[in-house]
């Protein structure tokens, strides 16, 4: 990846760390995201991140049926749907039932930093896929692909 490319990405990157964002939400976010956009090497970075930060395998695991647990909050479950809707753009129902979720839980701050960080995650998964980055080769250590 070249390197100014990957400096930009780093830079959002640090923002959305930095945002106030509960950062193993962000880590659930970027599971279910990655899962969608099929991203082997994401979802490896992200699941050995997330573990590391003390998620849980369970959680981990279930995420492609979460609608179907008990074990995730409001918070949580209202950003899956809104990360969910945000990756899949030909999902032509309103979202406006979504936000009025997210405002029971997330400010208008909040929804914003929610917003980039799908956003951003998308952006990593197509630019890893595009690179052609090979899974299983990420090692913890906060950084992302180069």
């Amino acid at each position: 990846m070249p390197n100014g490319l990957y400096q930009a990405m780093r830079g959002v990157q640090s923002y959305i760390e930095r945002s106030g964002l509960d950062p193993l939400l962000v880590k659930l976010v970027f599971m279910r995201v990655s899962q969608l956009n099929g991203c082997a090497y994401c979802l490896d970075m992200h699941s050995k991140d997330a573990t590391a930060a003390g998620e849980t395998l369970q959680r981990l695991v279930s995420l492609p049926a979460w609608r179907e647990t008990n074990y995730y909050s409001g918070a949580e479950r209202a950003a899956l749907a809104f990360a969910e809707r945000l990756t899949d753009v030909q999902d032509d129902r309103n979202p406006d039932d979504i936000h009025d979720e997210l405002l029971n839980f997330f400010s208008k701050e909040e929804i914003a930093n929610l917003t980039l960080a799908v956003a951003q995650i998308n952006s990593w998964n197509r630019l890893v896929k595009s690179f052609g980055t090979i899974a299983g080769s990420y090692k913890i250590s906060g950084n992302h692909p180069d």
